[in-house]
C-alpha cells in the first residue's frame, strides 16, 4: 500500500512502491487520504461554500488517482493496481488500511522535529507507531546509490531489531544486494568500567541476532560489526549510499504512540535514503489478499 501525496510531483514513494509490487508479485493498493473541508459561510440563495470546495477537492482527488494509476501501470504492467480515495485525516485513513497489507510506503521530505510532531498533516510518526506492518518512509530528494548495491540495518539484541533483520535479509536477497548489519555501542555518559567486555557482550548479541539467517539466505553477502558512537549519527552514515536503512521500532509511546523510540526517529529526520521500520513480529498480523 503506498500513500499517494496531493503533489502529483512527487512520485518517489510511488515508484518505490510500484517496484516493490512487483518484485513480490503483489497487487498494490494506492490510498489518497483528504480531511474534510471546514464548514464556511452561507452566500445568500446558494449552496454552503464548504460543499463547492468538497466537490473541488473530490474532483481533484479523482484526478490525481487517476494519474497515479496510470503511472504504475505503465511502469508495471503485471502489477495489479487499485485505488481508495478516501476522507478523513491522512494518519487515521492509512492506519485502517494498513491492517492487512504487507507493507506500508509513504514519502518524506525531512521535516524538523517539531513540525513532525505538531504539524496537522504529519502523518508519518503516528502511522508508523500503529502500523501492524513495516513502513517504508521514501525521501523525495534524488538519492544516489553505490555499486555494489547495499542495505544497512541496525540492531541492539532485541525483538525488535531481529524482526527487521529477517525483513533486510528477505529484501536484500529480492534485490541481489549486500547486507551491512550494524550493532552500534554508545557508551554511557559516566563511563563503564570494562569497556573492552562491554564491546564483547555487544559483539555476542550481534552474532546471536544473525544467526541461522545466512542458512535461510546463502545468496545475501553479508558484513556485520560492531561500531563505536551514536547509533542515529552512525546509521545515517553507513546508510548515505544504501539502498535502504532497516530499523526495529518499539511501537506506542506516551502521546497516544508518537514518541517512538529515539533512533527510529532520529534516521527518519536525517537519513537519506528509504528507511524501513520494522513492528516486532507478534505486533504483526497475517496478511490477506
Amino acid at each position: 500500500m503506498v500513500g499517494l501525496d496531493p503533489d502529483p510531483g512527487r512520485r518517489m514513494a510511488l515508484a518505490w512502491a510500484s517496484d516493490a509490487a512487483d518484485r513480490r508479485r503483489l497487487p498494490l493498493l494506492l490510498v489518497l487520504a483528504q480531511n474534510l473541508p471546514t464548514p464556511g459561510y452561507r452566500p445568500t440563495g446558494g449552496r454552503p461554500s464548504w460543499e463547492e470546495w468538497n466537490e473541488a477537492l473530490h474532483a481533484t482527488g479523482d484526478r490525481l488517482m487517476r494519474d497515479a494509476v496510470a503511472f504504475v501501470e505503465s511502469r508495471h504492467p503485471r502489477v495489479r493496481v487499485s485505488g481508495l480515495l478516501a476522507e478523513g485525516h491522512p494518519a487515521w485513513v492509512l492506519r485502517e488500511q494498513a491492517q492487512h497489507a504487507k507493507e506500508v510506503v509513504l514519502g518524506s521530505w525531512h521535516l524538523s522535529a517539531l513540525q513532525e510532531l505538531f504539524t496537522s498533516a504529519a502523518v508519518t510518526l503516528p502511522l508508523i507507531a500503529h502500523a501492524p506492518c513495516p513502513v517504508v518512509v521514501v525521501p523525495e530528494s534524488e538519492h544516489v546509490t553505490q555499486q555494489r548495491p547495499y542495505f544497512v540495518v541496525g540492531v541492539d539484541g532485541s525483538a525488535h531489531s531481529a524482526a527487521a533483520v529477517d525483513l533486510a535479509f528477505e529484501e536484500a536477497a529480492l534485490r541481489g544486494a549486500v547486507l551491512r548489519v550494524l550493532y552500534v555501542w554508545h557508551p554511557p555518559r559516566l563511563g563503564v568500567l570494562d569497556e573492552g567486555t562491554a564491546i564483547r557482550e555487544c559483539r555476542r548479541l550481534l552474532s546471536e541476532t544473525v544467526a541461522g539467517r545466512t542458512a535461510a539466505h546463502p545468496e545475501v553477502e553479508l558484513h556485520h560489526e560492531v561500531v563505536r558512537g551514536h547509533p542515529v549519527q552512525i546509521l545515517t552514515k553507513a546508510s548515505e549510499h544504501a539502498l535502504g536503512l532497516f530499523v526495529g521500532t518499539r511501537g506506542h509511546g506516551g502521546f497516544t504512540g508518537m514518541l517512538l523510540g529515539s533512533v527510529s526517529q532520529g534516521v527518519l529526520h536525517h537519513a537519506r535514503c528509504p528507511v524501513i521500520t520494522v513492528p516486532h513480529a507478534h505486533e504483526q498480523k497475517p496478511i490477506v489478499d
